[in-house]
């Protein structure tokens, strides 16, 4: 009996084996049919932006041509959710202008986002904002899944009906899961369903209404909704609305709410400063209007970092600034400050104010942009305490258009009084009434708005900006050689009065000189010998031809010390050399010595010249600052190029 139990139990364990070993076989078959879907990287279009994506992280195409300006991007390195997602990815360096993918990822919204300009894309600033994103190449990290298809936002009116369902924030992926989207839920009210044990913290009951904002707010909008418990990131792995499932802030249904802060009139894209008369003689009631002024100003003006940036500066004794271009980007704050402004008293120094904003207030620290022209705006009760012409001169010679508005005037029995007699037409570089403005009372100066923001927007007239066309002391260093030849050195003559009647000449704008050489060297003009084109170009057309050898060499140097040697500090130095030989002496030491002393050096070569020495003589880098032709009949042909290389240069390097 015993013995048949033991023969049953060991079939039954066999039997078992048996079963276990097919199972697993059976297992290892069903795993080698089963294959794991390929994932498909969703595409999108350029003008997508990160906000509209939903999900925190995830893998995606963009096409070529993102590139382009009309796709925003806002900050560096990390961005402004607003911003355009493929534009961003180009501004970072993992994309170029042909498109492929890119991993996107959401992180903290951050105080404030600067623009820069890289890799062809120039991004904007922003004050501040919600969320951001950052940007990496487009290979998936181990152990996540990426979403095939991307999550949006609901497009929808912030006036979503309670119950209706809307898709919300979800966290972000842990290693190992899948990045999935979240399974939309009901929003009931302004109160949102926990969906984790962790309870959120209960807005204050000062706070009122769910429609109040305590977290950061781009400046000039209206209040992000519900907002109201933390403004830590949901990326951050702390517990805020955001990070909450269940939690739909109002502003993730709206497209209106997305909208930035404008970024200004791009039209008006100048940085202003307001000089405004605070000295005891002016009066309450007086200093009141003239802030009402200013605050018309702002609410005319579009201020933004895309358009017009504004700073004021007090006189009385002593300048002040109140504050600078970078303090306030938009009208509506800019206008709360102005009304924050008190009087300072003492006299009327305008001069000592116009050399405070002049050494101090355009610096690229205090938001100076350089690109844009520079607008300092003095308003004057009567007339200044101090003399204004020298400072005026200098702030001019450094690029800054000087605008006078005169309010109330000498009379004839006052003019005695008057430290400096017809004060404002010395003060700014035109008399022609553009620049200055005569204001009969000060319950009149309401109406010199328009016309005063008429001519500061008027950035083509603006003659004392400093830029490509007027900020130069300009420099032509002319072969006479025996084998140039009486007509081709008229040729190359009128090569000169070309390239010269593009600038704006003057004392205050550029100036033009000219030597000519052979073995010897000639000063032909100074830069202080003609004020005016017309001049200028006739002066070039009475140069007559020397004849001789090439001593380029000995001509550089000579240049150096006969023209640019009384360049004045606040110019550009622009030596532009035309030869059509080898040289008979040594080049590389002079034109080491030109570089060193900042002068920037093009070289023109012409039928006989060395290419070689051509570039020895240039300013690095050679291809841009040297040129050969092969005959001087074509010299003209080189004119644009000369003056697109020469401006873009200028337009590439920071001023003040």
């Amino acid at each position: 009996m015993g013995i048949v139990v033991l023969t049953m139990k060991a079939s039954v364990i066999e039997m078992f084996l048996v079963l276990l070993v097919t199972g697993i076989h059976s297992n290892k078959d069903m795993n080698k049919k089963i294959k794991r879907p390929k994932f498909t990287v969703p595409q999108i279009n350029c003008d997508v932006k990160a906000g509209k994506i939903i999900n925190p992280e995830f893998v995606v195409k963009c096409p070529a041509g993102c590139q382009d300006p009309k796709y925003h991007v806002y900050g560096t390195d990390i961005y402004a959710s607003y911003s355009s997602v493929c534009g961003a990815a180009i501004h970072s360096g993992v994309l170029d202008n042909s498109g492929g993918k890119i991993l996107v990822r959401k992180v903290a919204g951050q105080s404030g986002y600067k623009g820069s300009y890289s890799n062809g894309v120039q991004s904007l600033s922003l004050p501040r904002w919600r969320e951001s994103f950052v940007v990496s190449e487009g290979k998936p990290q181990k152990g996540v899944t990426y979403p095939s298809a991307l999550t949006y936002s609901s497009a929808k009116s912030l006036a979503a009906k309670t119950g209706e369902a809307t898709k919300a924030y979800q966290k972000p992926p842990v290693p190992g899961t899948t990045a999935q989207p979240v399974t939309p839920m009901q929003v009931t009210g302004a109160t949102a369903t926990e969906a984790t044990a962790t309870s959120l913290p209960k807005p204050s009951p000062s706070t009122g209404s769910t429609t109040s904002s305590l977290g950061p707010q781009p400046v000039g909008h209206r209040s992000w909704e519900l907002d109201l418990w933390s403004t830590s990131s949901y990326a951050s792995g702390h517990h805020s609305p955001r990070a909450n499932p269940g939690f739909v802030p109002k502003e993730e249904l709206s497209t209106q709410s997305l909208e930035p802060v404008s970024q200004g009139d791009p039209n008006c894209k100048v940085d202003l400063s307001f000089l405004i008369d605070g000295s005891s003689s002016i009066g309450k009631r007086r200093f009141r209007i003239q802030k009402q002024f200013l605050a018309d100003v702002a609410q005319a003006l579009d201020i933004g970092p895309g358009g017009p940036l504004m700073g004021v500066v007090q006189y009385g004794d002593n300048p002040a600034a109140q504050f600078n271009l970078r303090t306030h980007v938009n009208s509506r704050d800019l206008k709360a400050a102005i009304e924050k402004i008190t009087q300072r008293g003492g006299l009327s120094n305008a001069g000592r104010a116009i050399s405070y904003v002049t050494k101090n207030f355009f610096s690229k620290a205090n938001g100076n942009r350089g690109a844009a022209p520079n607008v300092a705006v003095v308003i004057v009760d009567g007339w200044p305490t101090d003399k204004v012409e020298e400072a005026s001169r200098f702030a001019r010679e450094s690029g800054i258009n000087i605008f006078f508005i005169t309010v109330e005037g000498a009379t004839e029995n006052e003019k005695q009084y008057v430290t400096e007699p017809n004060f404002s037409n010395k003060a700014v570089c035109r008399t022609n009434g553009f620049y200055s403005l005569n204001v009969q009372s000060w319950f009149s100066l309401h109406k010199t708005v328009q016309p005063l923001l008429k001519r500061i927007c008027d950035t083509d007239r603006l003659a004392c900006s400093k830029t490509c066309w007027n900020s130069a002391d300009i420099g032509f260093v002319i072969d006479g050689s025996s084998s140039v030849g009486t007509g081709n050195f008229r040729t190359v003559l009128q090569f000169v009065a070309n390239i010269s009647k593009e600038f704006e000449i003057s004392e205050t704008d550029t100036r033009i000189g000219a030597v000519q050489y052979t073995y010897e060297q000639r000063l032909e003009f100074g830069f202080e010998d003609h004020s005016t084109k017309a001049d200028i170009l006739n002066a070039i057309k009475r140069v007559g031809y020397w004849s001789g050898g090439t001593s380029t060499g000995a001509a550089i140097n000579y240049a150096l010390e006969q023209l640019f040697k009384k360049s004045k500090p606040n110019k550009r130095k622009l030596m532009i050399l035309i030869t059509d030989g080898r040289s008979y002496d040594d080049v590389r030491i002079p034109s080491m010595v030109a570089h060193h002393k900042g002068v920037i050096t093009y070289a023109i070569g012409v039928a006989w010249a060395a290419q070689d020495e051509l570039e020895v003589i240039a300013t690095h880098p050679a291809n841009h600052h040297s040129f050969f032709v092969d005959e001087f009949d074509n010299l003209h042909k080189f004119v644009p190029k000369v003056i697109q290389n020469i401006c873009t240069e200028f337009n590439s390097q920071p001023r003040n």
